[in-house]
């Protein structure tokens, strides 16, 4: 994995800043900002330098978790423009894939099923949308433009642009 410069950083951000409708209060904004300072000091490769951006990154880490209930480890592959639409019960997994243009609503975990399976998170593709209090557990692919409902809990693998719904989901037929 290629780590970011500072431009990179800036550019992400700035990126993030639009897709979030340009409202710089937004808590999601907030949260994907402080990831992607998380994935910016790991290019520090001094650890003297990065000692002191990494003390920052905690607090900010914690600060985002404690208070906007988003937690968002930089370990996490977050792409670009991807929206947390309201804050609150937002968990990702450490080694949780997220794709670009991806949009999660509050309540949403993506996490593992099985503590001896701890790096099996997972994926979502492009363009996925994650509906308020959905549960995607496990090496789960959710594939580019599907959707996942509110209150799903998602075990299995979602075919590119299909609707999962229920518990456990089940892909629904649209037209």
């Amino acid at each position: 994995m290629k780590l970011p410069t500072f431009k990179a950083f800036i550019d992400a951000v700035q990126e993030d800043y639009i897709a979030h409708g340009r409202d710089w209060t937004r808590p999601g904004l907030h949260a994907l900002a402080v990831h992607r300072f998380g994935v910016y000091r790991m290019s520090i490769e001094t650890r003297a330098l990065r000692l002191p951006l990494s003390a920052a990154y905690k607090s900010l880490f914690t600060v985002v978790r404690n208070v906007y209930g988003v937690e968002l480890p930089y370990s996490a592959s977050v792409g670009r423009r991807v929206i947390f639409e309201h804050q609150h019960g937002i968990v990702v997994h450490g080694a949780a894939v997220i794709g670009d243009d991806c949009i999660i609503r509050q309540g949403v975990t993506l996490g593992v099923r099985n503590m001896d399976a701890l790096t099996e998170a997972p994926i979502l593709g492009n363009r996925v949308q994650v509906g308020a209090g959905a549960v995607i557990l496990g090496r789960v692919t959710v594939g580019d433009g599907a959707q996942i409902g509110a209150n799903a809990v998602v075990l299995e693998d979602v075919p590119n642009g299909q609707l999962a719904v229920g518990v456990p989901a089940r892909i629904v037929t649209r037209d």
